[in-house]
């Protein structure tokens, strides 16, 4: 149960094909396909959507109306969400906070984004930098490559602390990629579908120490939806409760005074993951060692080692020690403690656990992880679902 309310549910997702950010395909379509088979998969009719959430970083104010407006122009509220890598996670938090507090029964939640090719960038040159105190730190602790995209170097600096801390090896990291896209064939939404031995991701043109090209995702064009309900439109509407999955614990936080205690792995956001997962697992009364599935956001390998480390899943500074004993990957089909890290997408990401918690059989959990500038940690249980 919500700690504000009561319960919210996930009914319905729907997901486009992520695609390299080419211009091909227009932010209003993708959102529209994502959109229609989240309400097809709800079997929920657009006039019963109390709300709407359009979340998307990169686009002109208002363009959830402009996605919205393609289901029906029926007065309903819509909110548009930037909160960088946790936009989509965000517009999830606040459909379940909508449906717990009865303010709303039916929202749909979308999530697009159309990037541009390349490293992320910075628009607003004419005003100050949101990260401008994140780089003074790291200018001040590691220093700055201005030939190296930012988020590389934060992140890399975070694996090489993991390192000096606790022993991890670059080919722990090259580990993590080599599982991620040996998970990508079998995903047909996937951008890229290439698989890669350890020893091709190593050799791969070096960015930032210990990551390399195939350590670092891609910027992609998509779209992801979910729908959610409460718990009165789910009492009124049984039909719809053999695809109900109860969201049963869901944190959203961000940083403490700690990210600028000059450490790299708390400037990449640990601290916050820490205690949004204990806030999410508390709510849903689960503990780490309860988990059998994990979607992690995996911008870069080394994201992917400290927040397995930050989410609880091993002891402190033994995330490298999971990766050696392969429990991070689902491609054996094992059900127990499987992480499977996920490709870059901005609005999208936070849908894709969604969808996956979809699939699970009952009694089985799920957590998700987005975080950068504030984090997120969902825990689905999969409670009378079998879909």
């Amino acid at each position: 149960m919500s700690s504000s309310g009561s319960p919210a549910y996930v009914v319905g997702v729907g997901l486009t094909k992520f695609i390299k950010p080419r211009g091909q395909v227009d932010y209003p379509e993708m959102g529209f396909e994502a959109g229609v088979k989240a309400l097809s998969d709800a079997d929920i009719n657009y006039d019963e959507v109390d709300q709407g959430v359009a979340c998307y970083a990169y686009g002109d104010s208002t363009c959830g109306q402009r996605v919205f407006y393609q289901f029906g122009m029926t007065g309903i509220p819509i909110y548009n969400v930037n909160n960088n890598c946790s936009t989509g996670s965000t517009g999830l938090f606040m459909a379940r906070q909508l449906c717990a507090s009865g303010t709303a029964n039916v929202v749909l939640v979308v999530g697009f984004e159309k990037m541009f090719p390349g490293s992320l960038q910075t628009f607003f040159k004419d005003r100050t930098n949101p990260l401008d105190k994140t780089f003074k730190v790291m200018s001040s602790t590691r220093g700055i490559d201005p030939k190296v995209p930012g988020a590389a170097q934060l992140f890399g600096n975070a694996g090489r602390e993991y390192i000096e801390k606790y022993g991890a090896k670059d080919e722990d990291f090259a580990e993590i990629a080599r599982v991620n896209h040996e998970h990508s064939q079998r995903n047909p939404y996937s951008q890229f579908r290439n698989v890669y031995t350890r020893e091709q991701i190593s050799n791969s043109p070096m960015i930032h120490a210990p990551l390399t090209k195939l350590q670092c995702c891609p910027t992609s064009d998509g779209a992801a939806a979910a729908v959610i309900i409460s718990q009165s439109y789910l009492d009124s509407h049984p039909h719809l409760k053999s695809r109900a999955i109860l969201i049963a614990g869901q944190s959203l936080t961000t940083d403490s005074p700690d990210l600028y205690n000059r450490s790299a792995i708390d400037l990449v956001g640990a601290d916050m993951t820490r205690r949004a997962a204990k806030a999410a697992l508390s709510q849903a009364g689960v503990t780490p060692e309860s988990i059998k599935l994990v979607e992690l956001h995996d911008c870069f390998s080394a994201n992917e080692m400290v927040t397995i480390d930050a989410l609880g899943l091993c002891p402190p500074g033994k995330a490298h020690e999971m990766v050696r004993a392969g429990d991070i990957t689902c491609a054996d089909g094992k059900v127990s403690r499987r992480v499977r890290g996920e490709a870059e997408r901005i609005a999208g990401r936070g849908y894709n656990p969604a969808t996956e918690a979809r699939g699970l059989s009952k009694g089985e959990i799920e957590v998700a992880v987005s975080k950068t500038m504030a984090s997120k940690v969902m825990v689905d249980e999969a409670r009378e679902s079998r879909l």
